[in-house]
Parts: structure tokens; C-alpha cells; sequence
């Protein structure tokens, strides 16, 4: 029997926070956004957690190793668009992983009796310039020396050259004993003027490099987000056709976590996906599912094993899957429910699965009522897609500058075979999401600060240093129309800046 829900589909534009009382120990230089994205058990003190709320959404309009990088310099992390080919997404999580670390596990490395040729070849695969040379070619092996740029002359030497011929031995190089802290590592790099310092064991075996642009890259952002190995932290999306290939590809090359990329998660084949990578490949893989709007959604998906929820259909600035399907609910009113069922869920079980909120965001100030409405972290598509770091392109349009967006349910996004897997009886041949325009905004380092700002300066009026306080805290008011303008600059001629 068809059931009906009485309740209003609510958006966040809705509702607005009553401020709570604040003391004088709740500042800005005191509130910790540091948010949990996977599963955890009660007074489990190993969670997987981000430094900052915000993630970007698996898109190929918004999500690539450029942005990666530049959202986990700021504390935030990325979750790289699994609509290409498994090669060439596995390709951009290497490219994040070896970007920059403390203690970086060298992934160039070569033999003395190998040529200069093949240096060139190694430093035209990774993009690195300094290579370890090995006994054995491994980069745990004996390091016997080590080759950078100033090492050789392409127009002097032949590329037949042996690497042995060239390289700095190991008897003129300066290391690091096994064991030290990256402090006394850079410590070491600046008395001796080095760029990259090798860390070894008792046996001259070669641990890691440490190298100096990583140092200066840290003080300029103290609040990056890295794994145990110093490494950037990156999310990936995978699907529930090619998963079975695609997930190995993607852990091998260092995928932190991982997210099912789907409009509707409440289905068979996401838990027979998740399922699968838990019991076949490694129950040490975190993978997120979703999207799903009400509690009965999120019970399945929590059952079925996710390590976060993603909640919301329909909600995205670029998705017409209401439209099209008559088929979501406003993100504020799913949201509410889902949270409300995760609370529970904890209650009963002593299992928390963070929830994150993926669209319906159009102001910065809904995000901090996502946050306040219980969302653990939010996935931005259009906020993310504005900026210098975004994957797609820069024009003029008329006269202003603005970038591409094109949601994940367009024919363009579809063109690049995403759905291949399906067999062509199940394929659909209309659109779920649109083609278009974003304003260009800038970088995102300078736009995500004005955010995470305001986000601070809301949860300091509710009297929250963190977001547990917040979520615990909030209160909210449902806002009429005429309130909403109300609210907003009115009755007055605004000067032009």
C-alpha cells in the first residue's frame, strides 16, 4: 500500500540557528573542526578523521590529484572521479601520494649498473628528479648512492653512461639514522644546506628521503591533512560495475578511503560491492556509500558494512534528478532523519558511521547548519569547481570569467564510457544532471579560509568549540519567505563597489 509522509520536503534555506550563550573561552583560534569520516566503535581511539569538515565531490568537473593536493594542503581531502579508466585514476592518486611527505617511501630507484637512459626514462614516469640507487633496485634495498638533476649534463653525456659513473656515492653523502624525528631531520637538511636528506637503518639499508620543500610546504600549511607516512591523504570513487579491478588498483597505488559513486545507494549492488571488498580484498578498506535520504536507506547501507553514509538526491546544483525521476527529498528534511537514525544506530549498536551531506548547499552559512543538522562532513561539487585548481576549463563569457560544470549524470560525463559495465538493455538514455557555467572564483586556499571562517564564527554564536558541541547545541527556527528577506540587505539603494 503506497504510503505518504505529511511532513515538508525542507531545504536549508528553511531554517535558521538561534545564537546560545558564548564564553569568553570560545574564539576563533580555539575551535577544532577535526571531524570523524569512517566508521568507529565506542572510546575507539583509532578513527579516521580530516582536519576540516569539507570534501570534494567525485566529479570530473571538480576531483582530480590538482585539486587533491591542494584541499589536503588546507586539511580537507578529495575523492578523485572514478568516471575514466581504472588506469588513469589510479594514475592521479599516485600522483597525490607522492607529492610531497615528511618521511617519503622513495618510488624512483635504480640500480648502479643501470644508464643514464633509463634515469631519464624513471624521471619521465614519476615527474621526480631524484632517484635512489640501490643495490637491488628497491627502495628498501642497500643505498649505494644517489642521483638529482646536478648529477649530469644531457648535452655532455652519453645515455649510455652507467649510473655508477655519475651518481653521488654513498661515501660523499650526508643521512639520517632510522628513528629520528622529522624535526631533527630538518634540523640536519639546513645545517648542511642539503634538499634531501636519505634515512637509513644499522645495515645502510635505505628507510626514506626527507626532503627540504616538504619542510617549507608544512610551515606554510600547519594544518595539512597526511597519513602515518607523511603522505597527502586522498579519497578515490569506484563504482558497482568495475569495482573488482578498480578497488586493487586504487589501494595499491594508496587510495586513504574510498566512496561508491552513485545517485541511489539504496540498492543490491552497492552491498554486494561493498561486501565483496571487505571479504575478497581487505575489511581494512574504507569505503563510503550512499546516496540515500531517509532512515530505512542508511540502516541497509550501515548493515551492509559503509564506513560513511552519504546523504542526498536530487539537491546539487547541476543534478535534475527530481525532474527527471520525481525521485529525491529536500536536504535539509533527509539529512534530519538520516541523522536521527545514525544517533540511534549508535545507541543501540556502540558502532558511529558518519554521515555526509552531498548537495543543497547554495550559501556558505548552509554548511554550518549541515554541520549543526548532524552531518559529520559535506561534499561540494559547485563550490569546489569555481576555483584556479579545478580540473575544468577557464573562459570569458561575455564579461566575466567562469569555469565549466557538468554534473556526473550528463552526457558529457557518460561520454567518457562511465557506465561501460552496464549491459545495453539497462542503459537509460536520458540525463540526470546539466552542462554549465560556474562563476570563476579564485584559489582555494583564499576562498576556503573566508568559509571555514564563518563556519567558526556561527558555531562561536552558538557557544560550540567543536562540532560534537555544535551538533549537541544547535537550535533551530523554521524562517517564513517574507523573513528571508527580511534577512538580507532591504529597503535601501546598495552603493556599487
Amino acid at each position: 500500500m503506497t504510503k505518504y509522509y505529511n511532513d515538508l520536503s525542507r531545504t536549508f534555506s528553511e531554517f535558521l540557528l538561534l545564537p546560545n550563550f558564548t564564553s569568553k573561552d570560545c574564539s576563533p583560534n580555539k575551535i577544532c573542526l577535526k571531524t570523524s569520516v569512517s566508521r568507529y566503535c565506542k572510546n575507539d581511539p583509532l578513527r579516521f578523521e580530516i582536519n576540516l569538515p569539507v570534501v570534494s565531490a567525485i566529479m570530473q568537473a571538480v576531483s582530480d590529484d590538482n585539486i587533491a593536493i591542494s584541499l589536503a594542503k588546507c586539511g580537507g581531502m578529495a575523492f578523485i572521479f572514478c568516471s575514466q579508466s581504472i588506469e588513469e585514476q589510479a594514475k592521479m592518486v599516485r600522483k597525490v601520494k607522492s607529492y610531497k611527505a615528511g618521511f617519503v617511501v622513495s618510488d624512483s630507484n635504480l640500480t648502479i649498473e643501470h644508464t643514464l637512459a633509463d634515469v631519464i626514462k624513471l624521471k619521465e614516469k614519476t615527474n621526480h628528479s631524484t632517484i635512489a640507487i640501490t643495490e637491488d633496485g628497491k627502495s628498501t634495498g642497500k643505498l649505494l648512492g644517489i642521483v638529482t638533476k646536478r648529477d649530469y649534463r644531457l648535452s655532455k653525456m652519453s645515455l649510455d653512461t652507467k649510473i655508477k659513473d655519475i651518481m653521488t656515492p654513498f661515501s660523499s653523502m650526508i643521512c639520517g639514522e632510522n628513528g629520528i624525528s622529522l624535526s631533527e631531520a630538518n634540523d640536519i637538511l639546513w645545517k648542511h644546506k642539503l634538499n634531501c636528506l636519505p634515512i637509513i637503518d644499522s645495515e645502510q639499508n635505505l628507510a626514506y628521503l626527507v626532503f627540504r620543500k616538504d619542510y617549507e610546504n608544512h610551515k606554510e600549511n600547519p594544518n595539512e591533512l597526511l597519513d602515518a607516512g607523511k603522505r597527502y591523504v586522498v579519497g578515490a570513487g569506484i563504482n558497482t560495475y568495475d569495482y573488482k579491478e578498480r578497488v586493487p588498483a586504487l589501494i595499491n597505488e594508496g587510495a586513504d578511503i574510498l566512496c561508491i559513486d552513485s545517485s541511489d545507494g539504496f540498492s543490491e549492488w552497492q552491498r554486494e560491492t561493498i561486501q565483496y571488498i571487505k571479504n575478497n580484498i581487505s575489511r581494512d578498506i574504507k569505503v563510503g556509500a550512499g546516496n540515500v535520504v531517509d532512515a530505512e536507506g542508511f540502516l541497509f547501507l550501515a548493515e551492509a558494512g559503509a564506513d560513511f553514509v552519504k546523504v542526498g538526491i536530487g539537491g546539487g546544483s547541476i543534478c535534475i534528478t527530481r525532474e527527471q525521476k520525481g525521485i529525491g527529498r529536500g536536504q535539509a528534511s533527509a539529512l534530519m532523519e538520516v541523522v536521527d537514525a545514525r544517533d540511534k544506530y549508535y545507541k543501540n549498536t556502540g558502532v558511529y558511521i558518519p554521515i555526509c551531506s552531498d548537495g543543497g548547499i547554495v550559501h556558505d552559512y548552509h554548511l554550518s547548519l549541515a554541520l549543526a543538522m548532524g552531518a559529520d562532513f559535506i561534499m561540494l561539487g559547485r563550490y569546489f569547481a569555481r576555483f584556479d585548481e579545478s580540473p575544468s576549463r577557464k573562459l570569458k563569457v561575455g564579461n566575466n570569467y567562469v569555469k565549466e560544470y557538468w554534473g556526473e549524470g550528463s552526457n558529457r560525463a557518460k561520454n567518457w564510457q562511465r557506465y561501460d559495465s552496464v549491459p545495453e538493455e539497462k542503459k537509460i538514455g536520458f540525463e540526470e544532471g546539466v552542462d554549465a557555467y560556474v562563476p570563476y572564483a579564485g584559489k582555494l586556499k583564499d576562498n576556503l579560509e573566508i568559509t571555514l571562517s564563518k563556519i567558526k564564527a556561527t558555531m562561536i554564536s552558538c557557544g560550540s568549540a567543536n562540532l560534537a558541541e555544535f551538533r549537541e547545541k544547535s537550535r533551530f527556527v523554521i524562517v517564513s519567505p517574507t523573513s528571508i528577506v527580511e534577512g538580507g540587505a532591504h529597503d535601501v539603494e546598495r552603493k556599487e563597489n
